[in-house]
């Protein structure tokens, strides 16, 4: 299978026409219809429901599809890396991958510099789930992450950054504990929370609270925060979070209130022992000029 096939057939299943994404990839029709067709007999099942003038993904084309465009994406970067390589300059663009936490500024303010000491430097950045990033970051569609500690994978580096996240729960302003300077574990038995989907955020409440899971109210789970803002609004639960995750716009209606005794957890930057580009290479350099101890 050819990265050639694999473009063919993802620009195919994106515009659901083959006369349009002929057009795309500036070949004729015919030839694209032959290389789908060839493409179907090499995984030797069909891809597409054919239906008047569209295609429609069958499972196995979804499938096909999604690995397709990780393919292609680490093709492409591969391919940027070894051109900024070739130049030998500082030029080129720096994938990152951030959680949701405070420490992000940190990352825009060394980005704001890189890009004013090389205009040509330019980034990308990507937000998710942790799990999401270290996914990222393992098929080495990320040059760099930002991840919160713990950090579980012993095969990568990491790099402390300065500020601490506070722990807490994100109340509505209407609730009845929404008054309280701080949170004890006495205060939420019974609450209806909601929490991350992560074991090690988890672990993290099982620890502070000194209860096991299913002794906590826990009424539904969660992978990015600003997913579950309106519920909290709603008063349908109380969000465990990091302070950092929520800016002061979004709590408008609704209250950070700190862990009591107080949980605090560092951000990381991760990055893969692998050929770096001299672009990333300088970001990572200035981070640790920065603060590594």
């Amino acid at each position: 299978m050819e990265i050639r096939q694999l473009r063919y057939f993802w620009t195919v299943a994106q515009e659901g026409n083959v006369s349009r994404a002929a057009k795309l990839l500036n070949i004729t029709q015919p030839t694209l219809s032959r290389q789908i067709r060839e493409l179907e007999e090499q995984v030797g099942m069909s891809l597409f429901h054919r239906e008047k003038n569209h295609l429609y993904l069958l499972p196995e084309g979804i499938f096909l599809k999604e690995r397709a465009e990780e393919i292609l994406q680490l093709n492409d970067k591969l391919e940027q890396d070894f051109f900024n390589k070739r130049k030998k300059q500082m030029q080129g663009t720096i994938v990152i991958g951030c959680v949701e936490a405070d420490n992000s500024d940190t990352v825009a303010m060394m980005l704001e510099e890189m890009v004013s000491d090389y205009p040509d430097v330019r980034f990308n950045i990507v937000t998710g789930t942790s799990d999401d990033i270290s996914d990222r970051l393992e098929k080495g569609l990320l040059d760099l992450a930002v991840l919160l500690d713990p950090i579980t994978r012993n095969d990568v580096n990491v790099l402390k950054l300065p500020r601490e996240e506070r722990w807490g729960f994100l109340v509505a302003n209407e609730l009845f504990i929404a008054n309280k300077e701080k949170l004890t574990p006495k205060d939420i038995i019974g609450l209806p929370l909601l929490c991350s989907n992560r074991i090690e955020v988890q672990k993290l409440l099982i620890s502070w609270s000194g209860r096991p899971l299913d002794q906590l109210n826990i009424v539904g789970n969660f992978n990015l925060i600003f997913n579950i803002f309106s519920l909290v609004e709603n008063k349908v639960g109380a969000a465990l979070t990091i302070e950092g995750a929520v800016s002061k716009r979004q709590l408008e209606n609704l209250t950070f209130i700190p862990m009591e005794p107080e949980v605090k957890t560092n951000c990381m930057l991760v990055w893969k022992e692998r050929l770096q580009t001299p672009v990333v290479q300088e970001f990572i350099s200035r981070f640790k000029h920065a603060f590594e101890a």
